[in-house]
């Protein structure tokens, strides 16, 4: 597998509109991007910071993982996401293989129109772990 940067990190809010006062005024960086992955059961918002983004994350539905993640931790940092340069069904054999338990078998559609999957945090020493491409 070859990772090429840190896609994203993603953040889980109780609400975006109430979250983004701080990251943009603040912290003084733009959203440039909102959508709801249907799914998902989430509504994203996308921020840039150099080469890497953050993703707020706001649940849509109380049965989305993001809902039960702030119900059980809190919200805050939700999960890591890498580029994938060399695909990431070939990551997702070639973690497999290596004893990693996946959550994704296979890619499936995710926000900004990525492919992503993702692996386990109990076989992430405790980061959920998210694998992305650019669709070709």
């Amino acid at each position: 597998m070859k990772i090429s940067h840190i896609e994203h990190l993603g953040i889980a809010v109780k609400n975006i509109e109430e979250a983004l006062p701080y990251y943009e005024n603040v912290l003084g960086l733009k959203c440039y991007n909102i959508e709801t992955v249907e799914d998902q059961k989430v509504k994203t918002a996308f921020l840039k910071v150099g080469d890497t983004k953050i993703e707020l994350l706001e649940p849509t539905s109380p049965e989305s993982t993001i809902a039960k993640f702030i119900e059980n931790k809190g919200a805050g940092v939700h999960h890591v996401a890498f580029a994938i340069e060399d695909g990431v069904a070939n990551a997702l054999a070639e973690v497999e293989a290596a004893g990693v338990r996946l959550i994704d078998k296979a890619p499936r559609k995710g926000a900004e129109g990525l492919n992503i999957a993702f692996l386990h945090p109990k076989s992430t020493l405790g980061v959920l772990t998210e694998l992305c491409e650019k669709p070709e």
